[in-house]
C-alpha cells in the first residue's frame, strides 16, 4: 500500500457530506414564519449547492411568488435516509438557514436560499459548516448512484455482504444476527450490523479511491481478495 493512500483523507469532509445529501435529496422541510411545510419535488440544487424552490400555481408555495426583494428568513431541513431496509435508517440531517430571495432568471416566482448557516448532524455529532466551504465543496461522486448500489448489493449479493463482515474479525462484537449495506462513498463502504438488541456500523475503507459506481464495485471485490492482514482500516461504532 502506497504512502499516498495512507495519508489520503478517509472520509468525506462535513461540507462534502452536506453536498452529497443535497445531491440525492428529493424532498425537504421548509420552516417559514413559524409554519412548516414538507415539500417533494419542489426544489433544485445548482453546482454551488444553492437551493432554489419552485412554487407551482396551486401548491403550498404559491403565496411566496410575491416575496419581498430582500427575501424571507427561512430554514430548510433535509433528512438523509438509508435506502435499504434496516434499523434506524436516518443517517444524517442537514439544516440550511438563511434568506429566500426572488430569482427572476428562474421564472415562475422561484426563490433561492442564500445560506447564512449550514449544520450537519450525524451519529458522530453536530458539525457547523462554513457557508463558503459548503459552496466550494462538491458532492461525493457516488452520491446519486448510492441508493441503487446499496439496494443491489443487499438484494443480489447477500454472500458478499457476509464476506465483508468477516473482514472485521475480532473488531466486531459477537452476536450479529443481520448485516445490511448502510452507506457507500468514494472512500469505502459501511455496513449496519444488527444484534438482538442494538446495532453497530462497520466501516471498511477501499484499497483505492473510487471515482464512480463501477470503480466502487471493483474496490469491494478487492477488499474481498486482498490478504486480511492488509485490512487495517476498519472501524465499528455503536
Amino acid at each position: 500500500m502506497s504512502a499516498a493512500h495512507d495519508t489520503a483523507p478517509a472520509e468525506q469532509t462535513p461540507a462534502e457530506h452536506v453536498r452529497s445529501v443535497l445531491a440525492r435529496a428529493i424532498s425537504l422541510s421548509l420552516t417559514l414564519d413559524g409554519q412548516e411545510l414538507d415539500l417533494i419535488g419542489a426544489h433544485s440544487v445548482d453546482t454551488e449547492g444553492r437551493v432554489t424552490l419552485h412554487p407551482w400555481t396551486d401548491g403550498p408555495l404559491a403565496a411566496l411568488a410575491t416575496a419581498p426583494r430582500d427575501g424571507l428568513a427561512a430554514r430548510l431541513e433535509f433528512t438523509d435516509i438509508a435506502p435499504t431496509a434496516l434499523r434506524d435508517r436516518v443517517r444524517s440531517r442537514v439544516t440550511l438557514s438563511g434568506r429566500l430571495v426572488p430569482t427572476p432568471s428562474e421564472g415562475g416566482g422561484a426563490l433561492r436560499l442564500d445560506p447564512a448557516r449550514v449544520t450537519l448532524r450525524t451519529a458522530t455529532g453536530v458539525h457547523e459548516v462554513d457557508p463558503e466551504a459548503f459552496a466550494l465543496a462538491g458532492p461525493d461522486p457516488l452520491a446519486v448512484e448510492e441508493a441503487a448500489m446499496l439496494t443491489h448489493l443487499a438484494d443480489a449479493h447477500e454472500d458478499m455482504v457476509a464476506d465483508l463482515v468477516v473482514l472485521a474479525g475480532s473488531r466486531l462484537p459477537h452476536g450479529v444476527v443481520r448485516a445490511m449495506p448502510f452507506a457507500v462513498d468514494r472512500h469505502g463502504i459501511t455496513l449496519r450490523c444488527e444484534y438482538l438488541e442494538g446495532h453497530c456500523d462497520l466501516r471498511l475503507l477501499f484499497p483505492a479511491t473510487a471515482r464512480d459506481a463501477a470503480e466502487a464495485g471493483e474496490q469491494v471485490r478487492r477488499l474481498l481478495t486482498t490478504p486480511r492482514c492488509a485490512h487495517h482500516h476498519h472501524s465499528a461504532r455503536p
